[in-house]
C-alpha cells in the first residue's frame, strides 16, 4: 500500500508535530501531505520544519496563501495526492499503532473501496476535560456495528435507526475509486464538509467496516477546539445544519440514481431544520406549508415533526 495521508493546518502549531509523527510510523504512509490555510499561529513555520526534517512530509499553501477552510485543503490535498490510497488526519489528532491493521488486510479485495473504523478522544487539558465532556465523553465515535456497504450511505444519514458516524480521521479510502464522485468536499461548507463528504462517498463507494470495537486514531479536545466552540456557543446548531442538508438536497435534485427513499428522507430532514431555525410563529406556518405538500404522507411527516421535539 502506498497511502498519501492529507492533514489540514490551521492554529495547530501546539499539535501538527504529534499528528504528523503518528502517521510517519507506519512504512505504508507513502507521504504527509499538509495543507497550511493561514494559520494566525506559528504553524506555517512548524509545518516547514516537519517538512526540512522528514523526507515524506510535504507542505503546500493555497495559491493566494489565503484561508478557505478544511474542505478547500482537503481538495487542495487530494489534488496533490500521488499514493494509492487516500486517508485523512486533523491537525490536532493522530493515529494509533493499529491505524491501518484491517486496511492492510481488506484492501487486498479489488471490491473494497473505502474501509472505516473507530475513534477515541483525549482530552488535552482538564479545562477542556470540563468543557467538552458532556459532548464527547470517553466514547467510542463509530459506526456501532459491522455494516453491509449498501447500508453505509442511508446510515450516515440515519434513515434507518441509530447507525453512528464515520469520522475521517478512520477512513482510507481507494484512490482510483473517486473518480466515480463528479466533486469533492463542498468548499462553501466552514462547518459538516465532512458528514457531506462522507454521505455522498458511502453511495458511490463500497466501504466496509474495520476494526470498530476500539480506537485506531485519536481526536484530541483542547480549548480552542474551533468546530467545538463553533457548534456549541457562537451559532445554534440547527443553522449549520440547515446548510448540510440543503447542499444535501441539492445533490438529491440532480443524482438520477438515488433512490426516491433517500430524496423522500434528505428533504423531511432539511425541513425539520428550517422549522428549528425558524421563530415560533413561522415554525407552525411552515409545518403548515410542509404538511400540504406532504399531505399523501401526512402519518410520517406527523412523526417527523412530533417527535422531534429538539427542535422546538
Amino acid at each position: 500500500m502506498k497511502i498519501s495521508v492529507i492533514i489540514p493546518v490551521y492554529n495547530a502549531e501546539k499539535y501538527i508535530v504529534q499528528a504528523v509523527e503518528s502517521a510517519l510510523q507506519f512504512n505504508e504512509v507513502f507521504e504527509v501531505i499538509l495543507i497550511e490555510d493561514q494559520s494566525p499561529d506559528n504553524a506555517l513555520e512548524v509545518c516547514q520544519k516537519l517538512c526540512n526534517k522528514y523526507d515524506r512530509v510535504k507542505l503546500f499553501q493555497h495559491p493566494d496563501k489565503k484561508n478557505h477552510g478544511a474542505g478547500a485543503s482537503r481538495n487542495l490535498g487530494l489534488e496533490k495526492a500521488a499514493g494509492d490510497f487516500i486517508a485523512f488526519l486533523d491537525a490536532d489528532d493522530y493515529y494509533l499503532p493499529n491505524r491501518f491493521d484491517a486496511e492492510k488486510e481488506l484492501f487486498k479485495n479489488s471490491e473494497v473501496e473505502g474501509v472505516y473504523g473507530a475513534l477515541g478522544v483525549h482530552y488535552y487539558t482538564e479545562k477542556a476535560k470540563k468543557q467538552y465532556y458532556h459532548i464527547y465523553q470517553d466514547k467510542l465515535d463509530t459506526v456501532y456495528k459491522k455494516a453491509d456497504p449498501k447500508d453505509v450511505c442511508p446510515g450516515q444519514m440515519n434513515l434507518r435507526g441509530s447507525f453512528g458516524l464515520i469520522h475521517l480521521d478512520t477512513l482510507t479510502i481507494r484512490k482510483s475509486a473517486l473518480s466515480k464522485m463528479d466533486k469533492m468536499f463542498e468548499t462553501s461548507l466552514r462547518l459538516h464538509q465532512d458528514t457531506e463528504f462522507t454521505i455522498r462517498l458511502a453511495f458511490y463507494l463500497q466501504l466496509y467496516t474495520g476494526i470498530n470495537d476500539r480506537a485506531i486514531a485519536i481526536r484530541g479536545i483542547h480549548e480552542s477546539n474551533r468546530i467545538t466552540k463553533v457548534e456549541t456557543k457562537q451559532t445554534k446548531p440547527a443553522t449549520t445544519k440547515i446548510l448540510l442538508w440543503q447542499k444535501l438536497k441539492n445533490w438529491a435534485e440532480t443524482e438520477q440514481k438515488l433512490p426516491e427513499e433517500y430524496k423522500t428522507h434528505i428533504n423531511r430532514t432539511h425541513r425539520s431544520f428550517e422549522i428549528a431555525n425558524a421563530s415560533f410563529l413561522n415554525k407552525w406556518v411552515m409545518i403548515a406549508k410542509y404538511l400540504i405538500i406532504d399531505f399523501k404522507s401526512i402519518r410520517s411527516g406527523l412523526y417527523n415533526i412530533n417527535f422531534r421535539k429538539d427542535l422546538f
